[in-house]
């Protein structure tokens, strides 16, 4: 399965699962307690992400990108935008130097 699949496939399940019951689904539980509790998830999980690339554990890199990922996309979902959306805009950006992106972003 390549990338764009996982991601799309990722965006559907948790698409399905936002309304669901919130005892039975672990999406459905963040999105019966609002955006901020997704926001502070998301906070809490690149939090991690930063402690795991201290102390250098690869696996604990990976892990804890994993739930970041996750729960940006969550984020993404609660606001009607496609992973896909995301994706294209990596692609738009690649090759183009970053301090000339930035500055464009800037100054449109």
């Amino acid at each position: 399965m390549d990338t764009r699949s996982i991601l799309d496939s990722l965006d559907k399940t948790i698409e399905s699962r936002k309304n669901g019951d919130s005892s039975q689904s672990y999406v459905a539980d963040l999105f019966s307690k609002g955006p901020n509790q997704i926001l502070r998830k998301v906070i809490e999980e690149a939090g991690e992400v930063v402690l795991a690339s201290k102390d250098g554990n690869k696996k604990e890199i990976i892990k804890e990108t994993a739930d970041l990922w996750f729960h940006s996309i969550v984020l993404l979902v609660s606001y009607g935008i496609k992973t896909e959306e995301v994706l294209d805009e990596l692609q738009r950006r690649e090759g183009v130097s970053g301090i000339s992106e930035k500055r464009n972003r800037i100054n449109p």
